[in-house]
Parts: structure tokens; sequence; C-alpha cells
């Protein structure tokens, strides 16, 4: 293999590709990044639940594959001055040569690299800033406990020219949903994706429109000339539409921002996994937390209240969870009572808000 290649381009697809490496790969064959040139160079990586695939442009001399070690060649070319990179492989060497600077890497048995699984049917389409956006709405709601790998997932619901992104962890759920550019206006799909995985599949495609496929086991997102596959959780969810429509007679307009700000303040004088405590009144909420050896906090703001007066109590990351989510001015809380759920919602005028944040409340207020 021999091939020249803009500095700038190798580095950024070397950095792209080596996000799907692990940590600490189960055979050591899984660390490396698989270069092949044809026409262009193409760089791959996979650790049997996530691959990751990205092409970029080259002058390729000698076609040829090889396997090096991802995170070195990640450092390497990352610190490469503005200048063309020559890539040959000269025996069991990697030999890269940018101006005086040469590296010489340690090559790996290509043959032992796992296939890499194909990408499965585009299903459809959606601007990178709003599957993005959807994906850091819905993911803090997932759950970190491994022992029940279906709470570490968002699901992915497909009906026609609309989806919907939804994640629990059992004490919140979080949904979004969005319109997207169907393959077939009758389409209909649903998955469970790892949540750890698709936020970085979003974090990396958001800058074009991504197309997303859906086949057996496997999702697949795709993006100019990178595409992803992600090895799908058991299909089993909650039925999370139910708990996301009941109705709520008392509804509270808040700021969003001045709202977090407050309630981060109050909370610096609230020990862990104690409350934050909420007093809606006509024309305000009272916002507490505190009281033990730390000390207490107190701030008061402007609410439009709808329904009578509540004293309700939340973990303080839960609430600010679903307020983050929140992308308009303004967010309503929905109650029932001071020992039920709370919804948080957007608030768009008349139509159906896409972004869902239901969390439980602490009986204690």
């Amino acid at each position: 293999m021999k091939l020249r290649v803009n500095r700038d381009v190798l580095a950024d697809a070397v950095a792209w590709s080596a996000r799907a490496l692990p940590s600490r790969p189960a055979v050591p064959v899984l660390a490396g990044l698989l270069l092949e040139a044809g026409d262009d160079i193409v760089l791959s990586a996979f650790d049997y639940e996530v691959s990751a695939r990205v092409s970029a442009e080259a002058d390729v001399a000698e076609p040829g594959r090889a396997l090096v070690p991802g995170r070195v060649l990640a450092e390497i070319t990352r610190s490469l001055p503005a200048q063309p990179v020559e890539i040959v492989t000269s025996g069991a060497e990697a030999v890269l040569t940018c101006g005086s600077i040469e590296f010489g890497l340690p090559t790996m048995p290509v043959e032992d690299f796992p296939v890499l699984p194909p990408t499965p049917a585009r299903l459809g389409a959606i601007g990178g800033g709003v599957f993005a956006t959807a994906v850091g709405q819905v993911a803090p709601a997932t759950s970190r406990d491994e022992a029940l790998p279906m709470l570490t997932g968002v699901r992915i619901d497909i009906a026609g020219e609309t989806v919907t992104m939804a994640a629990t962890d059992r004490y919140r759920i979080a949904a979004r949903e969005f319109d997207w550019r169907p393959e077939r206006p009758d389409a209909t799909a649903a998955a469970v994706v790892p949540a750890r995985a698709l936020v970085e599949v979003a974090k990396s495609l958001r800058g074009g429109e991504v197309s997303i496929g859906l086949g057996d086991g496997v999702a697949g997102f795709e993006s100019v000339d990178r595409s992803t596959t992600v090895r799908l959780l058991d299909e089993q969810f909650i039925d999370y539409r139910s708990r996301l429509t009941e109705d709520w007679p008392i509804r509270a307009d808040v700021r969003v921002a001045p709202f977090i700000e407050a309630i981060r303040r109050v909370g610096l004088v609230a020990e862990r996994n104690t409350a934050i405590r909420l007093s809606f009144d006509h024309g305000q909420v009272f916002i507490q937390a505190g009281g033990g050896e730390i000390g207490r906090g107190a701030e008061s703001m402007d609410v439009e209240l709808s329904g009578d007066a509540i004293q309700i109590a939340f973990q303080a990351h839960f609430l600010l969870d679903g307020l983050s989510g929140v992308e308009t001015e303004f967010a309503r809380i929905h109650m029932q009572s001071s020992s039920r759920p709370a919804l948080i919602t957007e608030v768009p005028g008349d139509a159906d808000p896409a972004f869902r944040y239901l969390t439980m409340s602490l009986r204690a207020v």
C-alpha cells in the first residue's frame, strides 16, 4: 500500500473512526484501525458492538490494506504539521511520513480483523442538528445499570413521517418527537439503541443529513462519507406514551434559563440526593433546598400558575435534566399532586409539545 493524503483530511478521518475503538479491547486486533487504499482511503473500526467506517480522498499509488494501532495513529495525525502525509507499508510496518517527520507503526494481521456488519437499508433521513438535539434531550433519562440492558437504551419508533425517541430509568421518562423524510410514507419500525453509542453517533454526525436504517439486530447511521452501525438491545420497552398523556389539573409556566440558574444556586447547599422543594402560588414559585449541616437556600421568581397552589419536591438533577431539554423560552410544568410525578414540556402555543419529560416527585416536602 502506498498513498498520499492531506494532513487535515487524514486527521479528521482518523479521529472520527477512532471514536469506535474500545477502551479495553477483548482481543488486540480490535484496538486497530483498518486502512484500505483503493480509489480513496477507507478507515474502519469495530468492537463487535459498534462499527465506524469513513472514506477520505487520497492519491493512491499502490492499493492495499493495513491494520495499525488506532489510538496511536490518532495521536500522531493530530500532532502533524500542515503538510501532505504519505503512508507506505513496508514489511511488518506502516511508515507514515510528513515533511521531515517519520513514524513506523507495527501492523497486525489484517485477516484477524472482524468483518463489519453491512449497513441496513435506509428508512429515512433527518438533519444532523435535529437528530443530535433529540438524542441529547432523551439520553439523560437512560439508566446506567447494565443489569437492566433495556433501560440503558433509547427507543426509536418510526411511523411514516414521524420519529419518536424515548428513554427511561424507571424514575423518569423523556420523549422527543420529530418529522423526517421517510423512504416510504407507510414505513414503520421500532428498535432500542444503546444510549452511549447513540450519543457518540449523534455528536459525530451533527454536521449534515443523517440517514437511518434498522436491520436484523443492527441500526445504521450514515452521513456523507461516514457510516456507523450499532448492535441493538432487546426491543422490549415500557408503554411510555400512556404515561405522558394523563390529565394535569395544575400547570405552571416558568422562564427556563432563570429557573435553571435559581435551582443550581439554591442547590449549592443541598446534600447529595436531597430534594429541591418548589412552592407554586399564583404569580410566584418559591425554590428551597438544604436545612441540614451545610446550610439552606431559597429564591423566588415569577410564574404563571393555572390551578391550585401546590408544594412539590424533586431530585435536583432529575429536574435540571428535564428543564435542560426544553428549547423554548418557557417551560410548562404539569402537576396533579405533591406525591405524583410531574410532566415538563415546552410551551409551543396550541401545538402538541415535541419534547415531554416525566419525573417522579419526592414525597417529603
